[in-house]
């Protein structure tokens, strides 16, 4: 069965909506950036979070001894309208005791060619890069 995506946005004042997932969650956008992010900048976050979330959960799965994770992303936009993200780049820290470098890799790839529906439909546009950094936090 297809998955459906949902959303309802209400605007609130100058160029600011409250908007609402189909799962009942909030935010205020903004495309001044002054009371939320732009609705451009949501789709890096979606992105940090759902490449997130897939590599995690597998290195959890390949019982990696991860301590702490964070996924940093950068994306340039083209200039013309509607200044679609033409590169981003994706760099992934993870900090932990004795994680491997090729469960990391296989993790990240996983992510990127099979999970993360927010990176398949960004690289419809964008020429993606990825990184990886291992941090050894010992005992």
């Amino acid at each position: 069965m297809a998955k459906e995506g949902n959303a309802a946005a209400r605007w609130t004042s100058e160029l600011c909506f409250d908007v609402t997932s189909g799962s009942g969650h909030t935010l205020t956008l903004d495309s001044e950036k002054a009371a939320g992010p732009s609705p451009m900048e949501l789709l890096v976050v979606a992105l940090a979070g759902c490449t997130g979330m897939d590599v995690i959960s597998t290195l959890k799965k390949m019982r990696q001894d991860v301590r702490a994770y964070e996924v940093k992303v950068h994306g340039v936009r083209a200039e013309e309208h509607p200044q679609v993200y033409t590169a981003i780049t994706v760099e992934h820290v993870v900090t932990g005791h004795a994680v491997e470098e090729r469960a990391v890799e296989r993790a990240i790839e996983l992510s990127e060619t099979k999970y993360c529906g927010v990176s398949n439909t960004l690289n419809k546009t964008a020429r993606l890069t990825t990184s990886y950094q291992i941090v050894e936090s010992g005992e």
